[in-house]
């Protein structure tokens, strides 16, 4: 009995979870279909009649922001950032399982450590840096991603790696392979769950990113992303477009939730192969 009522209220609990998430969405796709001057007067209210304003709000959102090189910018910076990411942090994290030594304890514990330092923290120190350094470019912002990214894909993959049995890379070395071939041909293969898992949480993130690109790349170059690009029609003095506002939103919104739902049953497997010997 006692059971049973725990997992009625654990299903109340997530049904409740679930409308508290979609709702916000489910209200940008409505007003993105409004014509601006109805968005404020009646937000919650459904396009119909004269209200409703078609795709006008799209077509003028993707031409005041040239919306589609903002759309080119961000797909080549995070999937060149999630690839970055994935392939040098799960070399990092093999050494510092199987080299087991006080710096590369220390070097774990630093990455580990990375994860809990806010960025606000670090951001001014950080977009100064990045101005000396010529990082202000998108292969410039891969570099970055890959600092930001690598303390929890990092901690992740140690404990999976932790699992993989030593006799096996040691009967790789036996038949021949280099460290090199043990890693891509035997270790790389069998990270596959938790590396698709890092994939899809730095993917997340790093196309919804709107401060670092701001402060690295600014506004007023060629190489905006979709945040930035989308902060735009916001505007200034009350001039805001709130109608193309939400219509790129949706835009930008559709990419990341099909990646998510085209890899979403790796993710639970992933977090929990990498959690057990974390």
């Amino acid at each position: 009995m006692k059971k049973n009522i725990w997992d009625i209220l654990s299903i109340a609990m997530l049904v409740i979870l679930f409308i508290v998430f979609i709702i916000p969405i489910f209200f940008v796709v409505l007003n993105s279909f409004k014509g601006r001057l109805y968005i404020s007067d009646n937000p919650f209210a459904i396009p119909t009649g004269e209200m409703y304003a078609g795709f006008a709000n799209f077509i003028e959102g993707i031409q005041k922001t040239d919306f589609f090189r903002a759309f080119g910018c961000s797909l080549f910076i995070t999937v060149l950032s999630v690839f970055v990411i994935v392939l040098f942090t799960a070399m990092t994290a093999w050494y510092l399982v199987r080299v087991k030594t006080k710096y590369t304890s220390l070097l774990y514990f630093a990455f580990v450590f990375s994860m809990i330092v806010p960025f606000q923290m670090i951001m001014f120190t950080m977009s100064k840096i990045a101005d000396m350094l010529a990082l202000n470019n998108p292969l410039g912002m891969v570099v970055l991603y890959l600092g930001f990214g690598a303390g929890l894909s990092v901690f992740m993959l140690c404990g999976f790696i932790k699992a993989i049995p030593l006799e096996v890379e040691e009967a790789s070395m036996i038949d021949g392979c280099t460290p090199l071939k043990t890693f891509f041909r035997i270790v790389f293969p069998m990270l596959k769950p938790t590396a698709i898992t890092v994939a899809i949480l730095n993917a997340m993130w790093i196309w919804n990113d709107y401060l670092l690109p701001y402060l690295v790349i600014g506004v007023s170059t060629n190489y905006k992303t979709i945040p930035v690009a989308v902060q735009y029609l916001m505007g200034s003095y009350g001039a805001k477009d709130y109608g193309s506002l939400m219509a790129l939103l949706v835009l930008a919104i559709i990419p990341i939730i099909v990646f998510y739902f085209s890899c979403q049953k790796h993710i639970i497997q992933g977090v929990v192969a990498g959690a057990v010997k974390g």
